[in-house]
């Protein structure tokens, strides 16, 4: 899907800053779990991880008004980040 998307954001000045937005929080999101040791800092992952989740929600409600996507699409939070890390920029 991301690559999808990383395609049709080359044309979608809109979908490409949304995409970027996602890619920020997903490199800081994919450090700090990296990090991470045991419990601490919990909290501050757990924040990471509902901001992260917020931009992606956000592109991809953009991404299905924009009839991009269907309107069924689940994903776990953390394939997501390394998928959009590997893709590179648009």
């Amino acid at each position: 899907m991301i690559k999808e998307l990383q395609k049709i954001a080359e044309t979608d000045s809109e979908l490409k800053r949304r995409f970027d937005e996602v890619r920020d929080y997903a490199e800081v999101y994919a450090f700090a779990k990296k990090r991470q040791k045991g419990c601490d800092g919990l909290g501050e992952m757990t924040n990471l991880k509902d901001e992260f989740s917020g931009v992606l929600d956000e592109m991809i409600e953009y991404c299905r008004g924009k009839g991009y996507i269907g309107s069924k699409i689940a994903c776990d939070i953390d394939l997501t980040a390394d998928e959009v890390l590997k893709s590179g920029n648009v």
